[in-house]
This record gives structure tokens, sequence and C-alpha cells, in this order.
């Protein structure tokens, strides 16, 4: 279960447009493309993507740029963000790649992972933008190196 490049892009976009709506700014395509170091144009694709699940908000004109609703951000999880980019979770892939690991015919680390792969899906389930959000805001967490 690994993201894809879009999905941390949009991840770390998202926690972006939060913490600048939290803050009472609005953020430009510029702007977020810049703070997690992705390419513009793939950034705006992937901001479409977070604008048309109703993760964020896209505001038009001169100052326009995109923002998250305050009470939606309390509520938006992790998991909302990784179907919306990704559009699946892959925790049914194999970790090592096999195309028929199962609890049947199992890879030699299927065991052991398949309790990480719950706690993954715990986490995505109960992680929340606002808290994502508050961690860069407190320095407790960056989105770049």
């Amino acid at each position: 279960m690994i993201f894809t490049k879009a999905c941390e892009y949009g991840i770390k976009a998202a926690v972006y447009v939060a913490e600048q709506s939290m803050n009472g700014y609005r953020a430009s395509l510029k702007d977020i493309s810049k703070e997690i170091d992705s390419p513009e144009a793939f950034t705006a694709k992937i901001l479409q993507t977070l604008v048309r699940n109703n993760i964020i908000i896209s505001v038009k004109g001169s100052t326009g740029g995109f923002e998250a609703d305050l009470k939606k951000i309390k509520k938006t999880k992790l998991i909302e963000i990784v179907l919306a980019i990704d559009g699946t979770l892959h925790e049914g892939r194999c970790v090592l790649g096999l195309s028929k690991c199962s609890e049947v015919h199992p890879c030699p680390v299927h065991n052991k992972y398949k309790h990480i792969k719950k706690d993954i899906l715990t986490m995505l389930e109960k992680t929340t933008l606002a808290e994502m959000s508050n961690s860069v805001i407190e320095g407790l967490s960056c989105l770049r190196n």
C-alpha cells in the first residue's frame, strides 16, 4: 500500500491549503507548487481532482486561489484524499509484487505485512486534514525537506 507520486503531492497540497486556510489565507497554484516541491502543471491537475472531490475549494478571480472550508477540514480524513487521487488503496497488492499472494499462497512477508497494512488503513481512516495541518502549523512536521 504505497502512495503514487500524485497521491503524495495531493496529500501535501491538501495539507498546505488547509494550513493556509486555518491561518486566514488563500493559496495560489504557484505557492502550493513551490511549497510541496511539485511541477506547476502536475500540481494544477492534482488540485483540480481535490476540488472535484470537494476536499478543497477553487476561487476564481484576481484574488482567487485555493482554500479549504474550516468546518470540513476537521472532518476530512486522509483516506478521502488517497481515494480521490489514486482511486484505490492497493491494499490487496502484494508487498513483494507477486501476482498471486494470498492467505493460501502467501509471499515470505505476507503474514507480517498484513498487520502493517491494517494499521495503515486505520491511520488513513482516523487521521484528519486538521490534524495534519495543525502538526505543520505547530512545527511538529513539515511538507518538504
